[in-house]
């Protein structure tokens, strides 16, 4: 497979490798210093684009491919407000497009697991739940596209939380997401049920970003020769 890699920050060049390490090659690469060379004749050269850039020009860079009929994949948070008219303008087209906050493997089974332990406290009304995400300094968002997902699919499966603020509140109806910026940290999300009597967990700790580069290579992989909107956990089968 042929990949073309839109973004070639520290996630840029762990795709890279991932991509070499499946066989597979690329056919540009593009940075702030050659933006001009995302085109219709370079996307036309590659089976798959991977965009991971900032909030700012994901938008752009995504309807680019989609215009050009080269499947993309993106992992770019923060651009969300836009989503659906990406998606919309795709399925228009019949393109493909594949977009994840997270592409390990891992957290999306966290995503799973997260959906069905929140519709069973649906009927526990002792407990009260709240979300830590941990990120490196360098992290541009806050909170994580992880933990709204996370946070958005709690309010889908429990009745008595409607909303989410990023910050400790005291509202019975919202759920709190601590964002912490800490060093070099890949990632960590921990969805904490806490009542008077015990705490009951659910973690994911990346060990380095290597986790969601070769994710976002498999994500390409499925993508590759289908049409249509896709998640991750089409990918995974979850």
């Amino acid at each position: 497979m042929h990949i073309g890699i839109i973004g070639y920050g520290k996630m840029g060049r762990e795709i890279e490798k991932s991509a070499q390490k499946r066989g597979h090659s690329t056919g540009f690469i593009i940075d702030k210093n050659n933006t001009e060379e995302l085109n219709d004749d370079n996307l036309q050269k590659i089976d798959v684009a991977i965009e991971f850039t900032r909030p700012s020009a994901a938008f752009g860079n995504i309807m680019k491919c989609l215009k050009a009929k080269t499947p993309v994949v993106s992992g770019t948070t923060g651009w969300l407000a836009k989503y659906n008219e990406a998606a919309d303008f795709c399925k228009k087209t019949n393109g493909s497009f594949l977009y994840a906050s997270n592409f390990s493997v891992g957290v999306n089974i966290l995503f799973y697991l997260n959906a069905t332990l929140a519709n069973i406290m649906d009927n526990f009304g002792q407990y009260d739940v709240e979300i830590n995400e941990i990120h490196h300094t360098t992290k541009l968002d806050s909170p994580s596209g992880t933990a709204i997902i996370l946070a958005d699919s709690i309010i889908k499966n429990m009745e008595r939380k409607k909303e989410w603020e990023n910050e400790q509140t005291a509202n019975k109806h919202t759920i709190s997401i601590l964002s912490e910026r800490k060093d070099t940290v890949p990632g960590t999300h921990i969805i904490r049920y806490n009542s008077l009597v015990d705490c009951i967990e659910l973690k994911h700790e990346a060990n380095s970003r290597e986790g969601f580069a070769h994710g976002a290579i498999i994500a390409a992989e499925f993508i590759r020769n289908k049409k249509g909107v896709y998640e991750m956990k089409d990918v995974l089968g979850i």
